[in-house]
């Protein structure tokens, strides 16, 4: 029977106000200078904007946070390089710190030596904070026999299930002679999730004996993090594949490895030189890894480039291009299929296209947020349940500025794209969001000719 008991998970209670009567307070007290609160930072874009350039991809977000979790797989220090400079890695490296790991951020790279790891139990506000932090039960898992941990955070897109992560664990089950190690066995996911393959991935690299994954993600990042954890001395038979056979071993060790170029970040200013029908190259970019928009984007009328390797040109500039790029109907699903992560930047760019376009997003059942903000620009989009039909420019979507507030990370990024083709000016709030995923992106974008700026809004005082 697959033991589950080892991970205790407490969801935070949600702060108590108490509720104070105005009879209870005889004097109220007002300073002579006014307070002004402490207002959050917002984007402010002039449109429409034409972008010419080449700029630099980050590395990738998604396997920062999986690779970082990794290191407490390994004794010694684990030395990545090329990690981007967002909130949410600062988030998990907090919690490696919380559980006890040196870790060292200088230069783009990261040192942690988790050596002194000591605690079962992951810091709950830290937890909070962001989805990738689940990751760590794996390996605590493996050093301790038992995880406490909160409910993750992140965005809200919807039902993201941590039940594939426990019984998945439980089938890499703890060891009850001791209550420490794990031991190997077979575990089926029902759905190709890439936080609970590579959670698993991590766990059963240092159980005892052999562990066969079947029905799992083969997303690049869960490519990255088998080659990191193969580095680190385990052995695991193929990644990519649907299928992977992890034989465990006692110890792992730390490595050193460069972070893959975000293929989201990349996909995001394709898509940007797209909406706004201009032409721009950047690097390093895995085109492997971009396949279905390469192919999306070619069939609405623009040019791919591929110059050496890793260096990638988008144009869709009309004097080469033509005047009208055409809609195109697309389907999120897993690697290799559209990713759901570009989903909402897609479906800006397809307001700026002729004809209407279908959208079915098939990962996520809440991930249309997005499209009230980007009607507010003028966009016509109609939703169906997990289906959206985007009407182009010449079906009545017309773009001009307006105050948008971002709700997730994908999402704000797409109000980014909008207000850069948009006429007028267009705010965006709760850019905190955006900042989780992309390094610098405004400062990239004022690179290539956007007149985009960060600013802090002047409070109303009454």
């Amino acid at each position: 029977m697959a033991l589950i008991s080892n991970i205790a998970i407490f969801p935070t209670p949600k702060p108590t106000i108490p509720f104070i009567s105005s009879s209870s307070c005889t004097k109220t007290h007002f300073s002579r200078t006014p307070q002004t609160p402490q207002q959050d930072p917002i984007f402010r874009i002039k449109g429409p904007s034409t972008l010419s350039g080449h700029i630099t991809i980050s590395g990738s977000k998604n396997s920062s946070l999986a690779l970082l979790a990794a290191t407490l797989c390994c004794s010694g220090s684990s030395l990545l390089h090329n990690v981007p400079s967002v909130s949410d890695v600062e988030a998990m490296a907090s919690i490696l710190s919380s559980l006890g790991a040196k870790v060292e951020a200088f230069d783009g790279k990261m040192m942690v030596n988790s050596d002194g790891v000591g605690k079962m139990q992951v810091d709950l506000e830290e937890m909070k904070k962001i989805r990738g932090g689940f990751f760590v039960i794996g390996p605590l898992l493996a050093r301790f026999g038992e995880a406490i941990v909160d409910l993750p955070g992140g965005c809200d897109i919807g039902k993201r299930p941590v039940d594939l992560y426990i019984r998945g664990n439980g089938k890499v089950r703890a060891h009850a002679a001791n209550g420490r190690g794990l031991i190997g066995g077979r575990f089926r996911l029902d759905y190709p999730s890439v936080g609970a393959t590579e959670t698993l991935l991590m766990a059963a690299s240092l159980a005892d004996g052999i562990t066969v994954l079947s029905n799992v993600a083969k997303e690049p990042e869960v490519l990255d993090l088998a080659r990191f954890l193969i580095d680190s001395g385990a052995s695991i038979d193929g990644a990519g594949s649907d299928n992977l056979v992890i034989r465990g071993k006692r110890r792992l060790h730390g490595s050193e490895c460069v972070i893959t170029p975000d293929r989201i970040e990349a996909g995001t200013f394709m898509l940007a030189a797209a909406i706004t029908r201009s032409c721009i190259s950047m690097s390093p970019v895995i085109p492997s890894r971009l396949s279905c928009l390469i192919d999306k984007l070619s069939e609405a009328g623009c040019k791919i480039s591929q110059f050496d390797r890793h260096i990638l040109e988008v144009s869709a500039v009309p004097r080469y291009n033509g005047d009208n790029l055409k809609g195109f109907d697309f389907r999120t699903s897993p690697f290799p299929g559209f990713p759901t992560d570009l989903q909402p930047q897609t479906m800006a760019f397809l307001t700026t296209c002729t004809s209407s376009s279908l959208v079915e997003e098939s990962v996520f059942d809440r991930r249309m947020s997005h499209v009230k903000e980007l009607q507010k620009l003028g966009a016509r989009i109609r939703v169906c349940g997990s289906h959206a039909l985007v009407l182009g420019k010449d079906e009545g979507s017309s773009l001009r500025g307006s105050r948008l507030v971002a709700s997730d990370l994908r999402g704000a990024a797409s109000l980014v794209l909008a207000g850069l083709t948009a006429e007028g000016t267009t705010e965006i709030s709760n850019i905190a969001h955006i900042e989780r995923g992309y390094e610098n992106i405004d400062r990239k974008l004022q690179y290539l000719g956007a007149e985009i700026e960060r600013s802090t809004p002047v409070p109303c005082l009454l």
